[in-house]
């Protein structure tokens, strides 16, 4: 119900309290999951108090309880576990502050909590996000990896001298965490965040010793799971040991079975390298001395040709097909030129022979009319008594005057 209050007409603290009691109380039982993470049982005391966390996100709320609610799962319930309540809402007027009233408590075993897991894996596998393709490769050689895991571990100690043992060079930044408690996955998320936003970071590696189920539940969080599906930076996930199978395994980029299989799996061994480079190298030597080698043989037998070792020979033998060749046509060209000089003689002769020119020479000569274009007298009735005509001769032309 809304309020008509003003500045000047505010309501008392107690009113407020007493109608936020009010709406509270209304608020029926409701089945509640989490973590306990403070547990205060005191000797002779009727209630216990305990708080709830959410090991997703930094929320947790107060919850109290009846000794006799309590004492009836005292035996499998303790800091850490994971349980579910049955609780009613409460509100506390004099100090304005929430809680759960639990009615039951029942905690969560290990055969449930792998079901939910089980479920959770199923649904983010529909999602795409253990899909192979998605893997990023990690880097042949990377310049600065990032570290996640527990301050001064087992795991922090073996991912670090087994990776410097392969690679002195290698360099790493780390971030410290708690890898199992309710401040497990908010820890790990923020720091995986971290070294992701930093460029210079090539590989991220999330490492953890073995554990138990319960151990181990931050790295199947969703909220985890999501954060290092969404990085652009490769991660390898080294949780626990081979039987281990938390879903940050099936997300990673790369799945180590332990951190030092991590650290062998991120940087390269330097002994491993060099063999491999002197490998490569004496194979390129024998290559190249193979093919100098190959070479060498074939310059030598092009060398010990015939034409090689006297290159002039060969154009001192053409040399002399030449000059008969020359010689040859020469003669076939003078033949040709001679009968043709021959054969043009006897035609001038004989062009000669039959000119008019050689008949005027032997006493002929040509009769022409002065009239008609000077044409030539060809026959007797061609010309009239007493016509003039000109007579051609050897020498010369003069006038003659017919006379019949």
């Amino acid at each position: 119900m809304a309020l008509n209050t003003s500045p000047d007409a505010p309501l008392p603290v107690g009113e407020v309290s007493r109608l936020i009691g009010g709406w509270i109380d209304r608020l029926g039982a409701v089945w509640v999951e989490g973590q306990i993470t403070q547990l205060s049982r005191r000797p002779g005391a009727g209630v216990v108090f305990l708080t709830l966390r959410d090991p997703s996100h930094d929320i947790s709320v107060s919850v109290t309880c009846y000794r006799q609610v309590f004492d009836a799962v005292a035996d499998v319930v303790s800091e850490g576990a994971r349980v579910v309540v049955h609780a009613k809402p409460e509100w506390y007027a004099p100090r304005g502050q929430l809680s759960l009233r639990a009615a039951r408590i029942k905690p969560v075993g290990v055969g449930e909590l792998l079901a939910r897991l089980e479920q959770l894996k199923k649904s983010l596998a529909a999602e795409g996000l253990f899909a192979p393709e998605r893997k990023k490769p990690l880097p042949f050689l990377p310049q600065l990896v990032g570290l996640v895991c527990g301050r001064a571990s087992a795991a922090e100690r073996d991912v670090l001298e087994n990776a410097r043992h392969r690679w002195p060079a290698v360099r790493f930044e780390v971030r410290n965490v708690a890898v199992q408690g309710v401040h497990a996955v908010p820890q790990v998320v923020q720091a995986v965040q971290e070294l992701d936003a930093l460029a210079e970071v090539d590989v991220i590696v999330v490492a953890r010793g073995g554990g138990s189920v319960e151990d181990l539940l931050p790295f199947s969080d969703e909220q985890l799971v999501r954060t290092v599906a969404s990085c652009r930076t490769p991660v390898v996930s080294a949780i626990g040991h081979e039987p281990d199978n938390p879903l940050l395994d099936h997300v990673a980029d790369v799945r180590a079975s332990t951190p030092t299989d991590a650290a062998k799996r991120v940087v390269p061994d330097v002994g491993e390298e060099y063999e491999r480079v002197a490998f490569l190298r004496d194979r390129a030597r024998r290559s190249v001395t193979a093919f100098l080698d190959r070479e060498e043989r074939g310059l030598a037998h092009a060398l010990a040709r015939p034409c090689m070792e006297h290159p002039h020979r060969m154009v001192e033998e053409r040399e002399e097909q030449v000059t008969a060749y020359v010689d040859r046509a020469r003669r076939t060209l003078g033949h040709l030129l001679d009968r043709a000089q021959s054969e043009l003689t006897h035609t001038h002769a004989r062009v000669v022979a039959l000119s008019p020119a050689a008949t005027l020479q032997r006493g002929y000569a040509v009769l022409q009319k002065k009239a008609d274009g000077g044409a030539v007298v060809r026959a007797a009735d061609e010309v009239a008594s007493g016509e003039e005509l000109r007579a051609r001769v050897a020498d010369g032309e003069f006038t003659v005057r017919v006379d019949n």
